[in-house]
């Protein structure tokens, strides 16, 4: 047989399908109809809602300009943000420590670690500011100096914030060790890296995934708890305004500033919060 006939019998190559005329089928997306809605009704809700704040004269947008940035705002806003920095890192090297010890192979470490996590946990934060207020009611002199002396209302804002914030920050670190697997550390033991090198360079970069969101939000919860101490005549943000507003009875418009500056603030500390995760999810699959 020539290679003619061969090249007539042989099949056709393939190629692309040929037009028949016919109209490819168009995909139609749902209508969604009652979505749109609900988005409409809430957007029309807050606009009312944004409306009868700004346009009424109640809120006193003029005595809040007014007072926002007043040198007795600012210095209770410094003394706030100076005593949720001082109490976040108390408490979490003092919660560090006791996560150690919840970890430790020693039952007394253990024992006393998770006593100290109950108790505290287990204290409303405003009993225990009272508590200590009042410590000279049962130990009048320590070491000879008269305990009203030793513990003003800052140091005893302090020592209350601390205690209370240790006890929940044990936890945090503790779970973020546990988070680890147990893989790492046997590798890092098998390299014969020492106990310390050990936990710096193998456990906490890795807890830290699972501790800096946590921290984050108690850091936020800090920054705002840190208005319980008005109770004890601590001249925090909050007691600033109320001070203003005792003088002069405008309530609403110094409740503002303060509200508006925890907004501020806590939003900064948000952003932060993201930006720290971020980098230690880096190499994770949660990566963003």
């Amino acid at each position: 047989m020539s290679s003619n006939t061969l090249a007539k019998t042989a099949p056709a190559a393939a190629g692309p399908p040929a037009e028949t005329g016919e109209a490819q089928p168009r995909i139609v997306r749902r209508p969604r109809t009652g979505q749109w809605l609900a988005a409409a009704v809430v957007l029309v809700l807050l606009a009312l809602a944004a409306n009868s704040v700004i346009r009424n004269d109640a809120f006193q947008w003029d005595v809040v300009a007014d007072y926002f940035t007043s040198a007795s705002v600012l210095r209770g806003l410094g003394l706030t943000l100076w005593l949720t920095a001082l109490v976040m890192a108390l408490g979490f090297a003092l919660g560090t420590l006791l996560a150690v010890m919840r970890l430790s192979a020693n039952p007394v470490l253990r024992a006393m670690s998770w006593g100290y996590v109950w108790l505290f946990r287990s204290m409303p934060i405003l009993v225990q500011l009272l508590f200590w207020f009042n410590i000279g009611a049962l130990y009048p002199h320590i070491l000879g100096i008269r305990t009203v002396d030793l513990f003003g209302p800052i140091t005893v804002a302090i020592i209350g914030l601390t205690l209370h914030e240790a006890a929940y920050a044990a936890e945090v670190v503790r779970g973020g060790i546990l988070s680890v697997d147990r893989g790492q550390i046997e590798a890092a033991q098998a390299l014969g890296l020492s106990r310390l090198r050990r936990w710096r360079r193998i456990i906490l970069p890795q807890a830290m995934r699972s501790i800096v969101p946590p921290a984050g939000n108690m850091l936020i919860g800090t920054l705002k708890g840190t208005s319980i101490v008005s109770v004890i005549a601590v001249q925090d943000l909050l007691y600033s305004v109320q001070l203003v507003y005792h003088r002069t009875y405008q309530v609403i418009p110094m409740l503002l500033v303060a509200t508006i500056w925890y907004v501020v603030v806590t939003s900064l500390l948000s952003a932060g919060q993201f930006y720290v995760e971020r980098h230690y999810a880096r190499g994770s699959e949660r990566t963003r």
